[in-house]
């Protein structure tokens, strides 16, 4: 028999939804909902925390242990690859999909060749000779094409991520949102939504101030459009954080530096840029905001790791296989070792200190190749067609978990259980589908 729901649920991840941020900026209350706290999962990162909420487990289940994984055969670190093979387990809607429930996601991390009913995501296309055609792939076919009809425009890349990434990418997706709804070809019963809205100026400028309290107001102007569309057309809305963004007050850790400096990380020079060589290293960091994951050729450079990165300034932990098992982290996807950066900075992937000596793809937006994530990015260099290169303006940082790093979560619905963590938020969803007959 086919499921049927009472009421269909619109789920609505928004990056960075911290709780203590909403109480500093006194609203905790946003188009009606009220927010509740909940505490992350760790690392506190986008990819992973999206893949704990779909499959309602921990990174040593599912094996998104960060934005970027190290493919071991490849000897390669790739970040924001988009299949959704690379998140394992059972995914919280499958038995009611299974019953014939219909399930979309829109723009959520990994989702392409999810089994789903109606995915977007950005898929653009890159030119041989630079440059990109942009685009989203869509299930049904024809559906991108629909919704730039709809919204009346294309989805800008640009203002997704780079140094004009705004507001109005998180516009975009919740105006195309409420078409896919409002359409309801296919009619989905349950719609993933992730709103990117309060990420870019959050790190730029830090959770405190003018910049954060403007971000929140376009938030709230979106989440009013949905919550309208959810209440015309029947679905009941639930609004998560994935992650809390913290003030950076010190500055950037290096911890691919330190290797180098250790001889533990080589580096091969091409028309004098220094490039990685990940064949021939020892040792080195795939850096991700708070944290990295550290790599070892051998078992004999673990020791020889540790040493360099436990007396760089700004590491506060340095963690091994006991604790990465400890915090549900164990998987081969995981580091030999896992560092933690101290409150108010953070981890940058450089390991050159001669600008001249950076890899060409320093000076781009390039989300896939670099090493490391690189929230530089967002902010123009000199020449102006650059991204910049000084760490030091970064402003706001995530991937730590614990006190005062909290998410918020709000709900038209009750949720069994009171939620206290984002997993429990995700067993509580699990819970309602599979009541659903």
């Amino acid at each position: 028999m086919d499921a049927t729901m009472a009421n269909k649920l619109l789920i609505i991840d928004v990056a960075a939804l911290g709780y203590d941020l909403l109480v500093r900026h006194d609203s905790t209350e946003i188009a009606g909902l009220t927010f509740h706290p909940a505490e992350t999962v760790f690392p506190a990162l986008t990819c992973t925390a999206q893949a704990s909420f779909r499959t309602a487990g921990l990174p040593e289940k599912h094996g998104m242990v960060g934005n970027g994984l190290f493919f071991r055969d490849l000897r390669r670190p790739m970040f924001w690859e988009q299949s959704a093979r690379l998140v394992a387990g059972k995914r919280i809607w499958s038995d009611f999909r299974r019953r014939g429930g219909k399930v979309g996601l829109l723009f959520w991390q990994q989702s392409l060749g999810e089994a789903a009913d109606l995915l977007v995501s950005p898929a653009p296309i890159h030119k041989h000779h630079g440059g990109m055609i942009q685009d989203c792939y869509s299930r049904p076919d024809g559906l991108y094409h629909h919704l730039c009809q709809e919204v009346g425009s294309p989805f800008k890349l640009q203002q997704y991520w780079g140094p004009m990434a705004s507001y109005k990418a998180g516009d975009w997706i919740a105006q195309a949102a409420r078409c896919v709804l409002r359409k309801g070809d296919p009619a989905l019963d349950v719609c993933l939504l992730y709103l990117p809205t309060l990420d870019y100026d959050l790190q730029r400028a830090g959770p405190d101030g003018p910049r954060a309290a403007k971000a929140l107001d376009s938030l709230a102007g979106q989440l009013s459009w949905l919550r309208e569309t959810a209440d015309e057309f029947g679905y009941e809305l639930i609004v998560f954080g994935d992650y809390a963004m913290a003030p950076v007050t010190g500055r950037p850790v290096l911890p691919n530096l330190a290797l180098r400096q250790a001889g533990l990380l080589r580096t091969r020079s091409v028309r004098g840029m220094l490039y990685p060589d990940f064949h021939g290293s020892r040792a080195f960091a795939v850096v991700d905001h708070e944290i990295a994951h550290v790599y070892a050729a051998g078992d004999g450079d673990l020791g020889p790791a540790r040493e360099a990165l436990a007396a760089l300034p700004g590491v506060a932990e340095v963690l091994d296989a006991s604790d990465l098992s400890a915090r549900g982290l164990a998987h081969p996807n995981s580091g030999d070792l896992l560092i933690l950066a101290e409150e108010g900075t953070w981890l940058a992937y450089p390991w050159w200190t001669d600008r001249k000596q950076a890899p060409e793809y320093a000076t781009h937006v390039d989300i896939h190749n670099k090493p490391g994530y690189d929230p530089c990015e967002l902010f123009f260099g000199w020449p102006p067609t650059t991204v910049s290169q000084d760490t030091t303006k970064v402003r706001g940082t995530h991937g730590r978990s614990g006190p005062g790093r909290r998410i918020a979560w709000a709900s038209t619905t009750d949720l069994a259980g009171s939620p206290a963590t984002l997993l429990e938020l995700a067993e509580a969803v699990n819970g309602m589908l599979d009541e659903q007959a």
